[in-house]
């Protein structure tokens, strides 16, 4: 049998005594990193008391290699328990864990998903925002038209948007919000549940000018919900590509997406 078991973010005392319970029955432990599985189960061990089965195995599944690790895969494998554990937090959610369970699922094999620690659930509950719908769009494409498109996305898409950053481009992503919306209000999680947890919200400049430059650590973004940009046959690539002038194409732009003709003028300039 399969199971995911998530793991903890930061605390190590969320894990839970079901995740304990299966991981003291797993024979086999798929790991996003073998390294960090084995001391997390030690001090696991250390502090909980975790017995764990004698000589357990443990295969690296990372994103990588878990398409090739799916596609040698035979049915009998799960015969016997096996724990799919990320580094932190739920499996699957911006970490390998869904084609395991797509396998399992087209083999009538049987799985079990363990609930816990998540840092988009966390954050986005402690944003604070009303707006309880949400999207989850993960890590921005790091550069080019992808990275603006996907902004574009997260800004306008009607929800509340949780998006997770790197420290190295926390400020690049913070200036492009500014750029884009000055007035949204965004809320930022740093380090969730660990010593040094931190949250903040205002506008981005608000944010940029609490920050002073200190990016250090693990991030999650929730963006506020925004107007939803009309949706149009014609893309706002179709209307850049048009050989026609600068003034035109803002006004074109501007039925589209519902921003101010002037402001998209002065970007096409």
């Amino acid at each position: 049998m399969l199971s995911l078991v998530p793991t903890p973010i930061g605390n190590i005392g969320d894990v839970s005594l079901r995740s304990l319970e299966l991981l003291s029955e797993a024979k086999i432990f798929l790991c996003e990193d073998t390294r960090f599985t084995k001391k997390l189960l030690n001090l696991l061990s250390e502090r909980y008391n975790l017995k764990l089965q004698e000589n357990p195995i443990f295969i690296p599944l990372h994103s990588h290699n878990e398409q090739e690790f799916v596609e040698k895969l035979e049915p009998s494998f799960f015969e016997q328990n096996v724990v799919y554990m990320s580094d932190a937090g739920m499996p699957g959610i911006s970490d390998p864990g869904q084609l395991l369970v797509n396998y399992c699922i087209e083999n009538s094999l049987e799985y079990d998903i363990l609930p816990g620690a998540n840092a988009l659930l966390t954050a986005f509950v402690a944003s604070g925002f009303v707006q309880t719908q949400m999207l989850f769009f993960g890590f921005l494409d790091h550069k080019g038209s992808s990275r603006a498109q996907g902004l574009q996305k997260a800004l306008y898409s009607g929800y509340t948007t949780v998006l997770y950053e790197s420290p190295h481009r926390l400020e690049k992503l913070l200036l492009e919000i500014d750029k884009e919306d000055s007035s949204r209000q965004i809320f930022l999680a740093k380090e969730l549940t660990k010593k040094y947890q931190k949250f903040l919200r205002g506008t981005a400049k608000e944010i940029l000018k609490e920050l002073n430059k200190n990016y250090k650590g693990e991030w999650v973004v929730v963006l506020s919900s925004g107007v939803q940009k009309n949706e149009s046959a014609i893309s706002e690539a179709d209307i850049l590509e048009l050989d026609i002038p600068k003034k035109q194409k803002a006004k074109l732009l501007a039925k589209i997406t519902g921003e101010n003709p002037k402001a998209i003028y002065q970007k096409l300039l």
